[in-house]
């Protein structure tokens, strides 16, 4: 979809009254006097307001719906060159698309951003006013939807024809509130208003089958079934226009919205028991109104499954009725991609294979021929937990054919491999679709490998480790099929909208082409040493950072200084990612500084955001952790505000809009082999933070692009960290080592941090002791190492520039546009424009 930038942080202000005069259409600038008159008819016509009487979001619908229409004509031409030249698409299938907001977004790759500020500031409307005023549609949580969001982008931008497909959440993940330093959930009601992007299809909609029995057939030598589903629930279309670069392709993403076939039992209604009436209406809505329900119960372990399910069969039902309207099913994989973005909708293997055996009666090789030739898995993480995997009885119980086929999928491939002589039960045990490690679960996982022709990780390390642990004895079953493809983030939304003081000095150091072209920003290592634009870049960053200091205070009630060292860590919470490393460093770095008044300390602002999974208690307990440090440093005047801390609640994209420009410092600290790749990382970069950092995921390829010492490494390698835990857990000896670390969690453990609860932080710091699984204690005097360098750096400004711009033009190749290109030329055999 389309994404804005740079939203106003207030809805308030920004708008003035409108009179007659003003509406008046000008006569010397078509353009303008164009879109003057798209928007004042907007208003009129599909807003129902007089502009003499409109208020501030009046004025964003009109104006949304205006841009909206110049995408339309876009969407339409690509969308009948797709099929007049009958152009293979990709389908790219995603639990996640965190897209951020659409109108700058829109404005920008069609080139209309200034045209629409004049536009409206004759009509007496500030566009930035405006830009606060859309929600941030709540579509994904992390990583995983953004990058999502990114290559919908790229793909656009690079005219591949493309859908998006995933689900239209009435209520997103959550919108998070912080109330004495605890995480608080309340439902994030971004639909409130109406979503000006989206058009409701009602005439595409699919059923959806739940529960049931299955009769078997005796056709297609015994392999095809007849299911017969106890529960129908209608997926219904919504789709948005996602315009590229430029404005040259426009794809869509199509999300789906869950419906009763009968909302409204009239008969109980009559009986007198209303509630009884919209039970089924209740039961079917449930599945698309929140981004990732608590599975702690086993009805929500049953939601989030009938979720994957809805969502991943009405997609394969779409795309197939579309490739049917001009081909064969036999044609299906020169026509057609499928990227299953992480094992959410891995249950499309055996939707896809369901539909072509029993539905369009194809023999089972051959239909499973065709399943492996479309599909293909990224997998975006090594944790268990993540990696997906579901109990045989909730499968058997509410998909029961497709239990039936993924026993036969199983059943075919384990005797193939004992055809080829590979019977040893330890192999066979690890490349089962079923786990039979206490309770049967299904392996979503091993069932994306092996539906899939290619499998990508998204790092070097990452697509390494893969294939030595998670999928190590596939990998030696089929040695071809994992390959990597890095992460990459577009440029478009992370530098030229989210920092357009910083892309002007990019436009005027390596010309204009660096907006087509990431790959131009390599011009800037030969002016890193220019001291002239070290102060224009630190003068940009300045005013960033003022920016992000005005939201700091009103959000959290902190004042910072624009001159301290911005240090930021922002993403999700969780402990390999160490936001627990970073507080308590901090707190040793508060108790040094006490004791050290006079010393020549940096002063630093250390910048916390992201959201805790509403069941992960010690992730909430970190954040409540950050929180109550930062109540006690921020209130002690003996620091002179040298130190400080803030917590900003309900990270979204366009909060990440506002710190990623202001950011000095990057925090990319996880252990060592559990992240991915990151693209926060890359962002970071893009616009000039240093990186301090483990080697992990894209941590590696930054710093080999960048060079080291342009960036602070620091802590164990992947091999180091399993070995280390090999050798055990406990770290009494390493923290009686290190008087630092033995400091600070005694301040944890005494309670200086939460008077009146001593105890509130005594399991943090037994785990620390105990069982540091995720070495927080191991790599605690490196990291402190490591910031102490950070600190020194910083107080030698010549050098902290230099490396700010070799970060910038090392990390161009990090481009989703350079990724996506490697996809479709790798992976989903899909020509590119030249």
């Amino acid at each position: 979809m389309a994404y804005n930038e740079f939203g106003s942080d207030s809805p308030g202000g920004g708008v003035r009254a409108v009179n007659a005069s003003q509406l008046a259409l000008p006569v010397q600038d078509e353009d303008v006097a164009t879109l003057r008159r798209l928007i004042v008819n907007k208003l009129a016509y599909s807003v129902g307001k007089d502009p003499i009487a409109a208020r501030e979001h009046d004025w964003f619908l009109a104006t949304a719906l205006a841009v909206r229409d110049r995408v339309i004509e876009r969407w339409m031409t690509s969308t009948r060159a797709t099929k007049a030249e009958k152009k293979k698409r990709v389908y790219y299938l995603s639990l996640e698309f965190l897209i951020g907001r659409s109108l700058v977004d829109s404005l920008h790759n069609l080139g209309l951003t200034e045209t629409m500020r004049t536009a409206l500031g004759e009509l007496g409307v500030d566009l930035e006013a405006l830009r606060g005023l859309e929600p941030d549609p709540a579509l994904g949580n992390g990583g995983l939807g953004r990058l999502a969001a990114c290559y919908m982008d790229s793909m656009a931008s690079l005219a591949i024809p493309a859908h998006g497909y995933g689900i239209r959440y009435e209520n997103g993940l959550f919108r998070q509130v912080i109330k004495d330093g605890i995480q608080q959930e309340f439902p994030d009601t971004w639909l409130e208003h109406r979503n000006p992007w989206e058009f409701e299809r009602p005439e595409v909609a699919y059923p959806i089958g739940f529960g049931g029995s299955v009769q078997a057939l005796a056709e297609n030598d015994g392999h095809a079934a007849l299911w017969r589903p106890a529960e129908i629930v209608d997926a219904i279309a919504f789709d948005t226009p996602v315009v590229g670069w430029r404005g040259r392709h426009v794809n869509t993403l199509r999300l789906w919205s869950a419906r009763a076939p009968d909302p409204l039992r009239l008969d109980t209604f009559n009986r007198g028991d209303h509630l009884g009436a919209l039970a089924a209406r209740g039961r079917a809505e449930a599945i698309t109104q929140v981004l990732y329900p608590s599975d702690e119960s086993e009805a929500g372990q049953e939601l989030r499954l009938r979720q994957e399910y809805f969502f991943a069969s009405a997609s394969i039902q779409d795309l197939l009725r579309r490739h049917l309207e001009a081909a064969s099913l036999e044609t299906l994989p020169e026509c057609v991609a499928i990227q299953l973005n992480d094992t959410h909708p891995a249950i499309g293997v055996a939707e896809m294979m369901r539909l072509l055996v029993d539905v369009h009666h194809m023999a089972w090789e051959k239909a499973w021929t065709i399943t492996q030739g479309v599909f293909s898995y990224t997998n975006h993480t090594l944790l268990p937990e993540a990696l997906e995997s579901w109990p045989v009885p909730l499968m058997e119980r509410l998909l029961p054919r497709h239990m039936q086929i993924i026993y036969l999928i199983n059943a075919l491939h384990l005797d193939r491999l004992a055809e080829a002589g590979k019977s040893d039960p330890a192999l066979l045990a690890s490349v089962s679709l079923i786990d039979e490690h206490g309770p049967r679960r299904v392996r979503m996982g091993a069932l994306s490998f092996l539906g899939s022709h290619r499998v990508n990780g998204v790092s070097a390390l990452h697509t390494g480790l893969m294939k030595e642990t998670v999928f190590r004895d596939f990998h030696a079953l089929y040695p071809d099929r994992i390959v990597n493809k890095t992460n990459g983030i577009t440029f478009r939304r992370w530098l030229h909208e989210a920092n357009p003081g910083l892309t002007t000095l990019l436009v005027d150091v390596a010309g204009p082409t660096v907006l087509d072209n990431p790959e131009g920003l390599a011009l800037l290592a030969a002016h890193s040493g220019d001291s002239a634009l070290h102060e224009r870049l630190s003068a940009v960053r300045r005013t960033n950072k003022e920016r992000l200091g005005r939201i700091v205070e009103e959000r959290t009630g902190v004042r910072v200084d624009p001159d301290a060292l911005f240090d930021v860590q922002i993403k999700r919470i969780h402990e390999y990612k160490r936001q627990l490393l970073n507080i308590l460093e901090t707190v040793a770095l508060y108790a040094a500084m006490r004791a050290h008044p006079t010393s020549e300390w940096t002063p630093r602002v250390k910048i916390f955001a992201g959201k805790a999974a509403p069941s992960y208690h010690r992730a909430k307990l970190i954040i409540r952790l950050i929180n109550d440090v930062a109540q006690v440093v921020n209130a002690d005047a003996t620091l002179r505000g040298r130190l400080k801390i803030a917590f900003l609640p309900n990270y979204n994209v366009s909060l990440a809009e506002r710190i990623i420009p202001a950011s000095d410092l990057s925090e990319q600290i996880s252990t060592a082999g559990m992240e991915a790749s990151g693209t926060g990382n890359m962002k970071l970069a893009l616009n000039g933070a240093l990186t301090i950092g483990t080697l992990d995921g894209a941590n590696i390829e930054i710093l080999e692009r960048v060079g080291a010492d342009n960036i602070f490494i620091f802590g164990m390698t992947a091999a180091e960290v399993e070995a280390r835990r090999a050798a055990g857990l406990d770290m009494a000896e390493t923290i009686a080592a290190s008087p630092m670390l033995a400091q600070a969690l005694e301040e944890l453990r005494s309670g200086r941090f939460s008077p009146g609860e001593a105890d509130r932080y005594r399991s943090l710091v037994d785990d620390l002791t105990d069982r540091d699984y995720f070495l927080v204690s191991a790599d605690f005097d490196a990291y402190a190492q490591a910031q102490a360098e950070v600190a020194a750096r910083w107080r030698d400004p010549a050098f902290w520039w230099r490396s700010a711009l070799l970060n910038i033009g090392g990390v161009s190749w990090f481009s989703s546009d350079r990724a996506i290109r490697e996809y479709a030329e790798d992976i989903w055999n899909v020509p590119l424009a030249r």
